[in-house]
């Protein structure tokens, strides 16, 4: 792509020139004869402001560091073809810590699975610490809102809301906080065993609703800053979502705040449930990365969830759920390998694209994966910024790996001036001793104007003169010329002739075309118009004038219904080409034209005191025994008798002859 560079030396344009010629490709510039020293194009600018290196552990003191650099400064020129690449290392730390949340569905059929993990408890803990030795767990539930049509709202099924058989059962509830993040295997055993199984009437489940509680609720679940955040949602049935609610009357959106009383969802008869969109978004935001441990019945339901939320996991259940410690390993092991880069929301002007420098690595794009990196494997990705347009202040966004706290901060600003290193003299000769050069330009004094400061408005003011160089209130000069002292000077177009009139309105060198000739070699582009050689019309002067193609039979052009251009009728409206003799759009000429037959032929009905006057457009007609062949007119008179004729259109728009029939009658009478 070709940059545009600026040549600030003065004495550069000339006479009608635009200042824009300045501005021109370094190659365009240089074989116009500038010297290199007195060309500006500034560069792209990057620098690293935090830089810290990355941890190989994280026993390493403070916070363990997984992405470099952290703070980056871009100054960018605007543009397609100038972009400015960098590149970010990521590096998985080994025994990073990791918060793992077990979200539990606790309606009736999930009562075997409820055992299961009740005995699971050390084992899930020996599992985490084989992962890291910081590993903590908590412990939520959740069954569905406890109104209508979702739950029995009986009293005494509320209260139990299980089978008349099942002694241990809880009353019904929507979403229930039981054990904060703790690092207490004895804890976690204790809670869990306190917990009973519940139910609800319909299958899909407020599942939803505790996962947005547990994410927004960072500070009752007790996530940690730096952890890997999982949640490991176990469930056999489907979720209600965003919509449902209006099942129960339910009409308040979701708002993805967190409501918490007595660890319970307060909110959660007030108000819908959250759609996919708003759960992903609050995970995404939060760095938490769900696994879905499901039954075989819902593995297709939630594959197609996981496809909508980022950085998430399935793995199948068995039917008592006593495998899940074994999927949540495996799980986990794919959602830490998988590395994914991405960025927070851009403006509409900026462009972020991520080319992976990995063994395993995915195609560049607006996202940047590696596939199957190993702990202490570093990885990198080439990040290209692009600012397609000039941008008033600085903007910064986040740029780091999906699922993980760890960000880079880019600090975007565009380079759209020209910094000049110009001889600091305020009142240069060059400006005839009324301004300061500014890249080659005059920048002028209050009360001079010009291109070189050669107009005093004196008592004027500057905003009426340069009024007056405005076509109605339009761009000043057309946008042709500049305005000095009130008058527009027109600029020089490309194939040396200028601009010329008040407003520099005018130019002749954009008059249409044909066959690749100004006006087709046959005539003067004159202020945009073409004015043609005689023997020529059209606008582009591409027609010999001549009628020889629009006259009719008889010898009329376009039959006195239109004109000839170009050798073609261009016909009044509604009447057809090639000789304007039809008008299918127009009514009949047998209903407009029946109150002259009536007065002419039988000097009766509304125009027989000035039949003459009213009824010019037939200019003949004859009274006959017999009408032509063919379906005649037929019309009523005044005394509802038939009358039948014939008429034919003359040239010209309404001139007509006229065949009309001597016998009137009525249905088997005739009419005197």
């Amino acid at each position: 792509p070709q940059i545009s560079s600026l040549f600030h030396s003065q004495n550069f344009i000339k006479p009608g020139e635009q200042e824009a010629a300045r501005c021109d490709t370094w190659a365009q510039l240089i074989e116009r004869g500038c010297m290199e020293e007195d060309i500006t194009s500034p560069k792209n600018d990057f620098s690293s402001s935090k830089n810290i290196s990355l941890s190989n552990t994280a026993l390493d003191k403070g916070e363990p560091i997984q992405l470099r650099p952290q703070e980056v400064n871009l100054k960018l020129r605007p543009g397609e073809g100038l972009p400015h690449t960098f590149t970010l290392d990521f590096q998985r730390v080994e025994g990073y810590p990791v918060d793992l949340y077990y979200l539990m569905d606790l309606s009736y059929s999930m009562e075997d699975d409820l055992r299961s993990i009740k005995t699971l408890g050390n084992e899930l803990f020996n599992a985490l610490q084989g992962i890291t030795k910081k590993g903590q767990i908590g412990f939520g539930s959740f069954v569905d809102k406890t109104v209508l049509p979702f739950t029995n709202t009986n009293p005494e099924k509320l209260n139990k809301p299980c089978a008349e058989t099942e002694m241990y059962c809880q009353p019904a509830f929507g979403y229930r906080h039981v054990l904060s993040m703790t690092e207490n295997k004895a804890e976690f055993e204790r809670e869990v065993n306190k917990q009973r199984i519940s139910g609800n009437l319909d299958s899909p489940e407020g599942t939803l609703d505790a996962i947005m509680q547990a994410a927004v609720c960072g500070e009752r679940i007790g996530w940690r800053n730096s952890s890997t955040r999982l949640i490991v949602l176990t469930t056999d049935d489907g979720f209600h979502m965003a919509g449902d609610g209006k099942l129960a009357g339910i009409l308040e959106p979701n708002d993805e705040r967190c409501y918490m009383d007595n660890n319970l969802y307060s909110k959660s008869n007030e108000m819908d449930y959250p759609s996919v969109g708003q759960v992903a978004n609050q995970l995404e935001k939060n760095n938490i990365q769900p696994i879905f441990a499901v039954t075989k019945n819902m593995e297709k339901v939630y594959r197609e969830l996981s496809k909508r939320i980022p950085k998430s996991e399935v793995g199948v259940l068995s039917a008592d759920s006593h495998n899940v410690v074994e999927l949540i390993k495996n799980a986990y092991n794919r959602l830490s390998s998988k590395v994914t880069v991405t960025h927070d929301a851009l403006p509409d002007n900026v462009r972020v694209t991520y080319t992976p420098l990995c063994p395993e690595g995915g195609p560049s794009g607006d996202k940047g994966v590696c596939n199957n990196v190993g702990v202490g494997q570093m990885v990198s990705f080439n990040v290209t910024v692009t600012a397609d347009e000039c941008m008033q202040s600085e903007i910064s966004f986040l740029i780091g790996p999906l699922g993980m706290k760890d960000k880079l901060k880019v600090s975007l600003s565009t380079l759209c001036k020209c910094e000049c290193d110009d001889p600091v003299t305020v009142d240069s000769p060059y400006c005839n001793g009324k301004g300061q050069v500014n890249c080659g330009m005059c920048s002028c004094k209050a009360g001079f104007v010009g291109q070189k400061c050669e107009c005093s408005i004196g008592e004027k003011d500057e905003s009426s003169l340069r009024a007056a160089c405005r076509k109605d209130n339009g761009t000043e000069c057309e946008g042709r010329g500049d305005c000095v002292c009130g008058i527009c000077q027109c600029y020089t177009l490309p194939g040396g002739s200028t601009y010329y009139g008040t407003n520099c309105e005018c130019e002749n060198e954009s008059c249409e075309k044909f066959q690749n000739k100004l006006c087709g070699g046959n005539g003067k582009c004159r202020c945009k118009n073409c004015e043609c050689k005689p023997g020529y019309e059209g606008t582009a002067c591409q027609c010999k004038k001549s009628d020889e193609q629009c006259r009719t039979p008889s010898g009329s052009v376009c039959s006195g219904r239109g004109t000839c251009k170009c050798n073609q009728c261009k016909c009044m409206e509604g009447y057809q080409r090639p000789y304007c003799l039809t008008c299918p759009a127009c009514q009949t000429t047998c209903i407009t034209k029946g109150k002259c037959i009536e007065c002419l032929g039988f000097q009766t009905g509304p125009f027989s005191k000035n039949c003459s006057q009213a009824c010019t457009s037939i200019s003949e007609f004859k009274m006959v025994e017999t009408l032509p062949p063919g379906k005649p007119c037929d019309v009523r008179d005044v005394e509802s008798c038939r009358v039948f004729f014939a008429i034919k259109q003359l040239d010209g728009e309404d001139n007509y002859t006229a065949q009309i029939l001597k016998t009137r009658g009525k249905r088997h009478v005739l009419c005197n």
